[in-house]
């Protein structure tokens, strides 16, 4: 007799005894379980695996919906291999589809074909709904990438091709229609209830549950900014020949990837140069710069600084951390704990006054937070400047507009830094932004901080939920958007990285999170040499070697 911890979101533990084998679908079923959400996988003593496998072992199932990253890619995985099937219902087997990137609250999709209105993207949700009722089984089978050639696809074949590390994949059917995938899908049509389609521009949004929300549709918001940031990546990928992840592969085999490098680097500095000049015709003063983790913020205000000088501006650097309330002054909440993320740790009283006495050309003694005392320090920087130079603010909080109401509004000028990902793995496979940033991070928190790997994914969860608080909600205040994406970043990261995220064992709660890291790292090979990368490359702030350090 074998055992089972059965482990749900909003439900007390139970334990389920069986012989031989067991499925999780039916165990779900037969204690009469009711999860505080819909699930969509299930995780087996911490190997992440579909509901509709064999169970051979015991001891610890857990159900995991949308909350949990690996629930959030099932159920967008899956949603992506029914939108295709319903497009090509809809349109025919011919028509191509292009998962682009994340934009307000879904997926941004491009039908490759003349005449896709309304009424189109109605006929083809109308599809979608229909086999989602039909509740449809999804067939999923592991595939070594030699079998998997066999009936690849253009885009498919290209990447198997150009992927040394890519040695099995998932070949999934759905009625008539067949794709490659690099993880689990659902069992059936029939989980993929939450969804909603709607013409945007010249694409179509597929639009899905916030995992903060599971079970709800977020009111459309339109992220027109956010959108011409992703169409201007899209000409500057065009420009470097590389849009997918075999296109990147075939330059790191080949040694163009230093063209490649030099290329992108080029395009930050163009497109910084020309914020400066945005900034210098505003006659603004006041620059503020938010962003979520590891979105290279610090690299990019100090490039933007030294823009600003070549535009004949002398700019003056800050950081509203050293506005931070003195640690003994702060109110913790109910559960006694301090809130060193939020606004509330920040003492805007101070920073109102002292960036309006600037701006007014007094002189203003500007403190340094120290960080092992908790307390801000005064006397290192007695500052004023001049009618002309602006101060440019770095901070998670710069584009809260409680940050700065005490501060005319015709001073400011707001941007939004964050890398957009927009290389793709193949067509029907993006590579989400909170992945690139969170690589970035744990390569960065183990070199500068000594913080292991397993540290970094563990705390990634507090970090996002912080974002989605503190950062996200104002993006759309921002006058522009810096996409610090360098395009080449994941082939120098993965030499970094990959080796990290091994080193997480088994039992620890971060191996599920690090393994689907590292099964989409073996899209991509490792670029050895990155000795090209300049020395104020903002990749250079995550790696090393920076000469802002």
């Amino acid at each position: 007799m074998k055992r089972l911890k059965i482990i749900t979101n909003g439900s007390p533990a139970k334990y389920y005894r069986f012989e031989e084998t067991a499925v999780p679908a039916e165990i779900l079923k037969k204690l009469s379980l009711e999860p505080k959400y819909p699930v969509y996988c299930a995780r087996l003593n911490n190997r992440d695996i579909r509901l509709n496998d064999t169970v051979a072992e015991g001891g610890k199932l857990e159900f995991i919906d949308m909350t949990s990253a690996s629930g959030n890619m099932v159920y967008q995985v899956s949603l992506i291999f029914l939108y295709l099937k319903a497009v090509h219902d809809v349109l025919g087997k011919k028509t191509e589809v292009t998962i682009a990137n994340s934009l307000s609250k879904g997926l941004y999709t491009v039908i490759h074909t003349s005449g896709i209105d309304s009424r189109t993207v109605a006929a083809v949700e109308k599809r979608m709904r229909q086999l989602q009722k039909a509740d449809i089984p999804i067939i999923q089978k592991d595939t070594a990438r030699k079998e998997a050639l066999l009936t690849a696809e253009r885009d498919e074949a290209q990447l198997l091709k150009s992927a040394p590390d890519l040695e099995r994949v998932n070949v999934c059917l759905l009625d008539d229609e067949r794709s490659i995938f690099f993880q689990n899908l659902v069992p059936s049509t029939g989980y993929l209830e939450y969804f909603e389609l709607r013409k945007y521009h010249n694409g179509v949004l597929l639009r899905y549950p916030y995992p903060s929300d599971p079970c709800t549709i977020i009111p459309f918001e339109p992220q027109e900014l956010l959108y011409e940031a992703f169409s201007e990546e899209q000409k500057w990928e065009k420009l470097m020949g590389v849009s997918y992840a075999g296109d990147l592969n075939r330059k790191t085999e080949d040694g163009s990837y230093r063209d490649l490098i030099m290329l992108s680097e080029a395009l930050h500095e163009k497109k910084t140069a020309e914020i400066a000049g945005m900034i210098k015709d505003s006659g603004k003063r006041i620059i503020l710069i938010a962003g979520p983790s590891s979105s290279g913020k610090t690299t990019f205000a100090r490039r933007l600084c030294i823009q600003l000088r070549v535009a004949g501006l002398h700019p003056l650097y800050l950081g509203t951390d050293d506005y931070f309330i003195n640690r003994e002054d702060m109110i913790p909440d109910e559960n006694g704990n301090l809130d060193f993320e939020g606004l509330s740790a920040v003492d805007i009283g101070l920073f109102t006054e002292q960036m309006n006495q600037l701006l007014a050309g007094k002189t203003v003694d500007i403190p340094r937070f120290d960080f092992i005392t908790g307390k801000k320090v005064y006397g290192d920087r007695i500052t004023s400047i001049s009618s002309r130079q602006p101060i440019v603010i770095e901070g998670i909080h710069a584009l809260n507009p409680l940050l700065t109401t005490g501060i005319e509004e015709d001073q400011k000028f707001r941007i939004y830094i964050s890398p957009l990902t927009q290389l793709n793995i193949d067509r029907h496979h993006r590579v989400p932004t909170t992945d690139a940033r969170m690589l970035r991070r744990l390569v960065r928190d183990y070199r500068t901080r000594g913080k292991s790997a397993e540290t970094t994914i563990l705390s990634w969860p507090s970090v996002r939920a912080g974002e989605d608080v503190n950062i996200f909600p104002f993006n759309t205040e921002a006058d522009v958007f810096f996409n610090s994406q360098c395009l080449y970043e994941l082939a120098v990261l993965k030499k970094y990285a990959e080796p990290l995220l091994k080193s997480i064992r088994p039992k620890s709660a971060a191996y599920p999170e690090a393994g689907r890291m590292l099964r989409f790292l073996e899209a991509f090979r490792v670029i050895e040499d990155d000795s090209c990368i300049v020395n104020n490359s903002i990749l250079r702030e995550f790696i090393g070697g920076s000469i802002f350090d």
